[in-house]
């Protein structure tokens, strides 16, 4: 299978510096994780350097097995109900130590052997993160809890200000099979449903607090056609989705999905305006090295979100 070469506007900051060396140490003290280090996010140096990072609760292990990601996979452990106090914990420190903190991302592996459980931890995560840290506001990176309402509502009545649920890939390459360089076969989301995610980011609009802005995101070089990745906008702004990430697929490993084509800046600007001005969807983030916690306080203050 023959390997793209990798253009010259993918570049990342190589992770250094004193933030980054006290956030990786401070992450240990507490027993934590983070999807920038689990998922090798290519923004690392920057996001890190600048003072910021996604937790990742419910351990290292996720459940399901996306094609895409470099999250290890397998039978998680039993839920730590003592980690969203090491979160709030972990956030008091940050803002001790950067007076700018004022947006926290959260996010979580899979655990559909757990799912309204996993939900009720990111309940408390948020509550106690708000009690120590009123003035931070809080997004969360939720998975789709199998589409069991149940769940979603118990992480909406801690009322987070941000719910972001990823839609990942358009509906065809969902369980879509592809070989990897390695000869696996694999598919970018074989154990979740195209329908489950946008049912996510409907029920977070109706059932929500009034001020509650959702979000999801996509990646691109998967195997995807420009119309469906249109369509994929326009289904997504009919669930009222607010903010919306677009960014290069990277190939993690050979055992990987492989990359099929490598869009270019100008791809990502275009696509950007068409979903912004053409489908109305209200903030669109795309760039190569755009992820779903890129800059994710600058994303609600363009919306006019109140992040003093």
């Amino acid at each position: 299978m023959q390997t793209l070469q990798k253009p010259n506007w993918i570049k990342a900051k190589v992770p250094a510096g004193s933030n980054y060396n006290r956030l990786r140490t401070l992450m240990r003290s507490l027993d934590l994780h983070t999807v920038c280090e689990e998922a090798r996010c290519p923004n690392i140096g920057e996001c890190w350097g600048a003072g910021t990072l996604t937790f990742m609760i419910l351990g290292d292990t996720c459940t399901r097995s996306c094609g895409f990601c470099h999250i290890k996979t397998g039978k998680g452990n039993e839920l730590d109900w003592e980690e969203p106090e090491r979160v709030a914990e972990a956030v008091s420190k940050l803002v001790e130590n950067n007076a700018y903190i004022n947006h926290i991302v959260i996010t979580s592996v899979n655990r559909d052997d757990k799912n309204y459980e996993s939900a009720c931890v990111f309940a408390e995560t948020i509550r106690k993160v708000r009690e120590g840290n009123p003035n931070v506001k809080i997004e969360v990176l939720i998975p789709d809890f199998k589409g069991d309402i149940e769940a979603l509502k118990e992480v909406l009545n801690a009322k987070p200000d941000v719910l972001n649920h990823n839609i990942e890939t358009v509906p065809r390459l969902y369980r879509f099979p592809q070989a990897t360089p390695s000869g696996l076969k694999r598919s970018v989301r074989p154990q979740a449903k195209y329908e489950w995610s946008l049912r996510v980011l409907e029920e977070s609009k109706k059932l929500g607090h009034e001020e509650l802005l959702t979000k999801s995101g996509i990646m691109v070089g998967l195997g995807e056609e420009v119309d469906e990745i249109i369509d994929t906008l326009w289904d997504l702004k009919n669930v009222g989705c607010d903010i919306l990430t677009i960014g290069q697929y990277l190939q993690p490993s050979k055992d990987h999905l492989p990359i099929t084509r490598y869009y270019h800046p100008l791809e990502f600007e275009s696509l950007k305006k068409y979903g912004e001005k053409i489908i109305g969807i209200p903030h669109i983030e795309a760039g190569p090295l755009v992820r779903s916690s890129y800059h994710a306080g600058e994303q609600v203050m363009k919306l006019g979100g109140d992040l003093s």
